[in-house]
């Protein structure tokens, strides 16, 4: 397939720059199992799951990762950590006026904290900070989000641009697992009184899910790498949820990703496995694990568009995103959702 296929037109105002006041207040396109597509509101989800189902969550935590700093020559700088290795050395991304050679040193608030960058590991780079990196982050960090929002982060994103259900622990994304910010406690526990589990899964998400495709043949893309874990808890709960004939629910491509990643790692049958994930889902994949997806509307000619058309297909995805436009849904992190389900083939 060609990355052409998944282009569409969207209005510039129709990207939702600001959640709502209410995180669960958003609206919800369901799209069936026939390719039809219904108008709803994203609290109707309890009305279109059975008891008995089982919801897969990503606990994932977002850091403060952004950074702005300087170098010596005064020259401004901006870090983002992507992946931490260990306490002191990072994976970065770094925004300069020129790309900063082995040796560079980079200093960050009031020159307190010195980062001297070491190498690099594919299109990052290898840094050391002379103090904890999760301490910097916590005292200058920015949250990082997304970059079509074209604004600074302020106040209301330190908690809306996070789930409700984050474990603190798990504290390493550099994006949210946005399908999960429509949740808030109130309609979990509407889902729990329905009797609709939930599980939960961590894929640490990368800044790499920014990234456009620049391959015109889909599939010469190659994903960047994610770390996941699926624990043993999880699978056999989606086990037990699958053997009484219920519905595995991702919520989010990164679920998503998760469990089809553990399932890819032991040729196809689901058990617990942690590890780096590149795993790309576009149309002909089958998938082994997720049976129905709620996510967000995705950028034009994403991997995630690409995901989202895997499970049901790229013409009723398309058409399903054109009807969004006509209606006026709010598009990407903070916009509106759907839910998807497998397309009966």
């Amino acid at each position: 397939m060609q990355l052409s296929d998944f282009n569409f037109d969207l209005p510039d105002e129709l990207i939702a720059r600001y959640p709502l006041d209410t995180r669960s207040a958003s609206r919800l396109l369901h799209l069936d199992a026939q390719g039809q597509y219904h108008d709803g509101y994203f609290t109707d989800i309890s009305d279109l799951l059975d008891a008995g189902d089982l919801l897969i969550l990503n606990d994932t935590k977002v850091m403060k990762a952004r950074l702005k700093g300087k170098r010596a020559t005064g020259g401004a700088v901006e870090v983002l950590v992507e992946r931490m290795q260990d306490p002191y050395i990072a994976y970065c991304h770094i925004k300069a006026s020129n790309s900063p050679k082995a040796g560079a040193e980079i200093f960050i608030g009031d020159d307190a904290i010195k980062v001297t960058v070491q190498g690099r590991h594919e299109n990052l780079f290898i840094v050391e900070f002379s103090q904890p990196i999760l301490t910097v982050l916590d005292q200058y960090g920015q949250l990082p989000i997304p970059p079509y929002f074209n604004r600074e982060a302020e106040a209301i994103d330190t908690e809306r641009y996070q789930t409700v259900f984050n474990d603190p622990e798990k504290l390493a994304s550099v994006a949210a697992p946005t399908a999960s910010l429509h949740f808030d406690q109130q309609l979990l526990t509407a889902l729990a009184t329905k009797g609709i589990e939930k599980a939960f899964v961590t894929l640490h998400v990368g800044a790499g899910t920014f990234l456009p495709v620049r391959s015109i043949d889909i599939e010469n893309h190659i994903m960047h790498s994610e770390w996941c874990d699926v624990p043993a808890a999880t699978v056999e709960l989606i086990r037990q949820t699958k053997a009484r004939g219920n519905k595995i629910i991702a919520v989010g491509t990164t679920a998503t990703r998760a469990v089809e990643s553990a399932a890819a790692a032991h040729d196809g049958t689901l058990q617990a496995w942690s590890g780096d994930t590149q795993i790309f889902i576009y149309p002909g994949y089958q998938f082994k694990v997720v049976d129905r997806l709620i996510t967000n509307f995705h950028l034009p000619e994403s991997t995630l568009l690409m995901l989202v058309s895997a499970l049901s297909s790229q013409a009723h995805i398309l058409a399903a995103y054109q009807h969004a436009v006509e209606e006026k849904y709010r598009f990407f992190s903070y916009g509106d959702a759907m839910l998807v389900d497998q397309l009966h083939r």
